[in-house]
């Protein structure tokens, strides 16, 4: 009996969150995937795949790490000022031969603990001779983020990101129908690279599902785990708090590692995407799209694009009040900050 309970408010689960996410699903745009696979010409990523350019590569990784922990803009006005930590630039520092053991090897390099504010590592004797200070980026983790991926790609790829990439997804793949294949590939791929240093999996994902879906339309492999990569933001998050979705399946949490965790964020956008059929949409988007599911869901909460969901719309201390937003009337409309018991509301900044 319990177990048919359980079973039914799951269902009913589902029923809502299709109801909540219809409305940004049918007004994301359907030439998502041209507007990716677009962008990838652009800036010649079809190309660097072909040629196997490991440099070209990390220099574009590299360029997406920039925009963790500060705006976008304020990311881009840095780098245009002071550019990127580039692969030539860690090349030349790693054939120099410095005498910090720590630069050794990709594993060595694990434990650098580089603090630029604080101007420590684990290394200290050495840090008057280490060439990880010499680079002018806004924070420390930056630089040890471009030494710990040009470290991987030379120690673990063997300097062939690309090959690298083909060997994972196939050693990953257990063939085309079986269950959780795409994830399956995906975390192939996304488990080695979260040991690098200052890299989170927000970025990594980011970063590779772009690059997995539009670089090579002819490795179906690459195609189909970037299609179910997804990117959980604080938007994204907050969203599924206050649609009472988090709610309705035992999954309440903070905005953070959970979201990636079993029954998370993460979890639920792709089960969501499970059960809907994306084609509906446009014929060539795969049955089961959680990239796309997760744009859309982003699309309806971003102050850049629909802005619905946000904080600028809503008073979190409250409930949504809203009603211009087309999801508003099968929203549960939970309170994202919830007061203190017996504490009257603090006032709103």
């Amino acid at each position: 009996m319990r177990k048919a309970s359980i079973k039914l408010q799951q269902h009913r689960a589902w029923d809502h969150l299709k109801a909540i996410t219809q409305p940004a699903l049918t007004l994301a745009p359907t030439n998502y995937f041209d507007e990716i696979r677009a962008g990838c010409v652009a800036a010649d990523i079809p190309g660097a795949v072909a040629d196997h350019d490991t440099p070209w590569l990390f220099d574009r990784l590299i360029g997406a790490v920039q925009m963790q922990g500060i705006s976008d803009a304020n990311a881009a006005a840095f780098t245009a000022k002071h550019g990127i930590v580039s692969f030539a630039d860690v090349a030349a520092a790693l054939d120099a031969d410095p005498d910090c053991p720590r630069l050794r090897s990709y594993w060595d390099f694990s434990d650098c603990r580089y603090r630029k504010a604080a101007g420590t590592c684990s290394e200290p004797r050495h840090l008057g001779r280490c060439p990880v200070p010499t680079h002018p980026t806004r924070k420390g983790s930056l630089i040890v983020a471009a030494y710990s991926l040009a470290l991987f790609l030379r120690d673990v790829c063997d300097g062939d990101l690309v090959a690298w990439l083909d060997f994972r997804l196939a050693e990953a793949d257990r063939g085309p129908g079986t269950l959780d294949r795409a994830v399956n590939m995906g975390a192939a791929v996304l488990g080695p690279l979260r040991e690098i240093s200052g890299i989170g999996e927000k970025v990594w994902s980011m970063a590779l599902a772009d690059l997995l879906l539009a670089a090579d339309s002819d490795r179906e492999r690459w195609v189909t785990a970037g299609a179910a990569m997804v990117v959980i933001d604080s938007l994204l998050h907050n969203h599924l708090h206050r649609t009472g979705t988090l709610r309705r399946f035992g999954a309440e949490h903070l905005y953070g590692p959970r979201c990636y965790g079993p029954g998370g964020c993460a979890s639920i956008i792709r089960g969501l995407s499970d059960r809907i059929d994306a084609r509906a949409f446009n014929p060539a988007f795969p049955a089961s799209f959680p990239r796309f599911v997760q744009f859309a869901i982003w699309r309806l909460c971003s102050t850049s694009e629909l802005d619905q969901c946000n904080g600028n719309r809503i008073d979190d201390r409250r409930r949504c009040i809203n009603i211009g937003c087309p999801a508003f009337s099968d929203c549960d409309r939970v309170v994202l900050h919830q007061k203190p018991s017996g504490l009257p509301l603090p006032p709103k900044a």
